[in-house]
């Protein structure tokens, strides 16, 4: 009898010791996914970028940029937006980020037209390091598990540069904004040129890449985006930019853009603030059809009157000389910096 207490005892003791560590082993496994979760869910800057492809791949990736270090990836995801320009590689939006109370541009990359991840990082953190007061910062970059890609940056109340034009409002005959714009612009493309260690050529610029600000400043949008995508894509953005009439006449492939067919597509945005009227598709330089120095108003405290024609011409003909078919004869921005300030 004495024995079987034993034996019960014992029996009882080993369950209780056996559900003791089955109870341990649960709370450890919970505690692991607990943590593997809340890694899934952390956003990574440069102190993080040593995380592998492999595993951006599985989980999804929020590389932040200075001016971004407040978003988080669910902000971007879950953010109401609103189309505001759709491209044959993306679609822009004009998202926002209820959390934090912001606004944003979100571009979201079609997966079919960009490259791979691998390819993309070193020149996602060349973009995003780039600062400069009429530029548009790259505040981060978000790979998803679908090969999704958004690009964030800030968002600007004016709108894009060829709105403005277009609205043929008082405001876009002003030399003084004319001016303002025209000088900001070749400021911000001078620091793309020159101010960095190696250039880096916009590729696309135009009207619709500028964006303003409520005073009208001008900021540089999508520079180098074409790096971004595959060959083919790339190749349509170029083919979009001959026929919106921005295209340098000597370019045929998107990987021959230099210094000159920016100073080529600029020298289209000068013609296209100056005369209000969308650029001309052609080979040839522009004629006299663009040049219309009634349109300018110069501000002075009696009011506006007609800005001195001397004045209309010589910008005129800076950005005549931009458009040259040849693309030896055209300035560089520093020239082009140079004549602005003079006029």
């Amino acid at each position: 009898m004495e024995n079987s207490h034993k034996i019960a005892v014992i029996i009882s003791f080993s369950i209780s010791f056996g559900i003791f560590i089955i109870l341990a082993l649960i709370c450890v496994c919970r505690r692991k996914g607990s943590t593997k979760n809340e890694s899934w869910d952390k956003e990574t800057g440069f102190k993080n970028k040593g995380k592998g492809v492999e595993e951006m791949e599985i989980n999804g990736e929020l590389v932040k940029f200075n001016g971004g270090e407040y978003i988080t990836s669910v902000d971007i995801l879950d953010a109401p937006g609103e189309v505001i320009g759709k491209s044959g590689y993306g679609t822009l939006y004009r998202a926002n980020l209820v959390r934090i109370g912001s606004v944003v541009c979100l571009r979201f990359l079609r997966p079919t037209c960009t490259q791979k991840v691998q390819d993309l990082m070193h020149k996602v953190e060349l973009i995003g390091s780039v600062r400069h007061p009429n530029l548009v910062p790259l505040y981060g970059f978000y790979y998803g598990p679908r090969d999704e890609k958004l690009l964030v940056y800030p968002y600007y109340e004016g709108g894009n540069l060829a709105h403005f034009i277009r609205d043929q409002q008082e405001e876009c005959h002003k030399w003084t904004i004319i001016s303002r714009i025209s000088m900001g612009i070749a400021r911000g493309l001078d620091y793309l040129h020159t101010g960095l260690p190696k250039p880096l050529i916009h590729g696309n610029l135009k009207s619709k890449n500028i964006f303003l600000d409520q005073n009208q400043q001008p900021f540089i949008s999508d520079f180098g985006l074409h790096t971004f995508l595959n060959l083919n894509a790339a190749q349509e953005m170029l083919e979009a930019a001959a026929l919106e009439g921005y295209k340098a006449p000597e370019l045929i492939k998107v990987q021959d853009v230099n210094k000159a067919s920016d100073i080529y597509s600029f020298g289209k945005i000068l013609l296209e603030l100056q005369s209000g009227k969308e650029p001309f598709d052609k080979k040839a330089s522009p004629d006299q059809d663009s040049y219309h120095p009634e349109i300018l108003f110069y501000e002075t405290n009696g009011g506006a009157s007609l800005t001195n024609e001397e004045r209309a011409m010589r910008f005129f003909q800076l950005a005549i000389a931009c458009c040259s078919p040849s693309p030896s004869l055209r300035p560089d921005i520093k020239q082009i910096c140079r004549k602005l300030e003079e006029i």
